[in-house]
């Protein structure tokens, strides 16, 4: 699936020159550059998430090893939510924990051929309870977590939109709450990444999906690597796409992220 990248992000955050390095080393530099290898998480540390799309991709995930499931469909598109039985299937299924992205099926208005862009992430009203009614049912059928993402036709966060989410995910007294994770909405909104990153964490979400606002986590992994700085303990940034077991070990070192997502990982 194609991608629509935010205005600008190119010159505000370019990629390292890996194939025409200096001719004059530094010394400051290689030895940064050596410290941050010395120093990368350990491959056993990581917390791996995998897109699934049936019960027989969920099964194989787990038994090689995933930490956690992100349940979806049609991923052409980006994925959307799943139908309730496969989430009630996959969930009862699996001894680790299941989280399924709430989207819309139909996005009036979309260019599917297009891909992915701003304007897929905007809902009405009919579309957001929905969402609101899919959420009820992950948590009534013991899903870990939800995977969403809001948007203004502006491209901002939608932030009544996600508030009403939140609390549905959350659940009233006494209740199990899901866990929130910001999906790669974010990699095409419109507001500077930090401030978006800032109103996401108010919002209460646990993680943030993101691919740093590029075609792929290693494309984006500068930015990445400052979001993750950026968040701290308040929240997960969790990079993904083109995620696989050859960059890994790179691209965890070079973003000092902790958890991973794709479809072909662990």
């Amino acid at each position: 699936m194609s991608f629509s990248l935010v205005p600008g992000f190119a010159q505000r955050y370019p990629k390292d020159d890996e194939e025409h390095p200096s001719p004059i080393p530094d010394d400051r530099h290689s030895r940064h550059s050596r410290l941050d290898r010395e120093s990368a998480p350990d491959r056993t540390s990581l917390l791996f998430e995998t897109c699934c799309t049936t019960l027989e991709q969920a099964r194989a995930a787990q038994s090689r090893g995933s930490n956690r499931i992100e349940l979806c469909v049609d991923l052409p598109i980006g994925g959307v939510t799943p139908p309730h039985d496969l989430i009630r299937e996959v969930v009862a299924q699996l001894s680790i924990p299941v989280n399924v992205l709430i989207r819309p099926s139909v996005m009036p208005g979309s260019d599917r051929a297009s891909g992915f862009s701003a304007r897929d992430f905007v809902y009405d009203e009919a579309q957001l309870q929905r969402m609101i009614e899919d959420i009820g049912y992950c948590r009534a059928v013991g899903a870990a977590g939800v995977v969403i993402g809001a948007l203004t036709p502006e491209g901002a966060i939608d932030l009544p939109a996600m508030r009403r989410l939140i609390a549905t995910a959350r659940g009233g007294t006494g209740s199990r709450p899901l866990t929130v994770t910001f999906h790669r909405a974010f990699d095409v909104c419109a507001e500077d990444p930090f401030t978006a990153l800032d109103k996401i964490i108010a919002l209460g979400c646990n993680r943030l999906l993101s691919s740093g606002q590029a075609p792929t986590a290693w494309d984006g992994r500068n930015l990445l690597n400052l979001l993750v700085r950026r968040a701290g303990r308040r929240l997960i940034v969790m990079p993904g796409s083109g995620v696989t077991p050859d960059n890994l070990s790179a691209l965890a070192a070079a973003t000092r992220a902790s958890e991973f997502h794709g479809t072909r990982i662990p």
